[in-house]
Parts: structure tokens; sequence; C-alpha cells
């Protein structure tokens, strides 16, 4: 009778150890998760990725310095370009869209872009995040993604 107590005993203290285990392991489970979260779900996912890019283009079409690469295209054409940015930005952050647009090199020779326009267009994404209060490391994370971009879209200094 004694052996038995004595083993209950054992077994309730291994279970318990393997059940807090066990709950320390899915514990950290779950914060791995929530610091692993893509730059698409930090930013707030597809409605915001697209309130963003909705302000981002209307600000480029807006611009005295930039309007002149909108300039013959319709309101069709315009809501096409703005999808594109919004896929792009989707699946640049780790969304699951997907960018069916042409590469960026292509899709932007021939307009003379120099520095300063890509300047303003920085400026203007800035001024997007501001709007919808992008956090700072999102904000980072994002401006280096499509920093790489700037040699395939600059064509003049």
């Amino acid at each position: 009778m004694r052996d038995r107590v004595g083993q209950r005993g054992i077994i309730i203290t291994v279970v318990t150890v393997v059940a807090a285990v066990g709950a320390m392991t899915l514990g950290a489970y779950v914060h791995a998760q929530s610091q692993a979260k893509s730059l698409y779900a930090r930013l707030g996912g597809y409605d915001a990725i697209a309130a963003v890019s909705d302000e981002f283009v209307r600000r480029l079409a807006g611009d005295p310095q930039l309007g002149k690469f909108f300039v013959g295209h319709s309101q069709d054409s315009l809501r096409r370009i703005r999808q594109l940015v919004v896929d792009q930005l989707c699946e640049a952050t780790g969304g699951p869209c997907y960018y069916i647009g042409r590469d960026m090199r292509t899709s932007h020779k021939g307009l003379g872009i120099s520095e300063s326009d890509w300047q303003v267009a920085v400026k203007h994404l800035g001024e997007s995040f501001d709007k919808f209060k992008v956090p700072q490391q999102e904000r980072s994370e994002l401006a280096g993604a499509l920093g790489k971009l700037k040699a395939d879209i600059v064509e003049k200094p």
C-alpha cells in the first residue's frame, strides 16, 4: 500500500512537472509568435496598407513637381496604379498579396525621374505614414525595403 501511495506521489509530481514545462514552452511559443509578426501584420494588414497607399498616390499625383508623371492617366489608370502599389507593398511586407506589375526599372524607364523627384516622393511617403501614425520601426523597415528600388527608378542625378 505504501508503495502505491509513493508511486502516486511520484506520478503526480511527474505530471505536474510535465504540465509546468509544457505551459512554459507554450508561453514561450506564443511570445515568440507575437515577436515574429510580419511587417504586414505589424502595419495593420491589407486595409492599413491600402489606406497609406491611397494617401501616398493622391499626394504624388497632386504634387506640382511629380504630377507630370500622372498627366494623361484616366481615373481607371490611376486606380490600377494605386492597386499595383498596394499589392507591391502587401507582398513586400510579407502579406498574402501577389504583385503582378512590371519590375521597377521597366515601369519607370524613360520617365526621367530625378533624385529631386525621389526625395519629394520620400517626403510624401513620410507624410502618409504620419497621417496614419505608422510607428517608427515599421516605417524604417518599409523605407529600407523601398530604398532598394531607388536605383531602378531614379534615372537622373
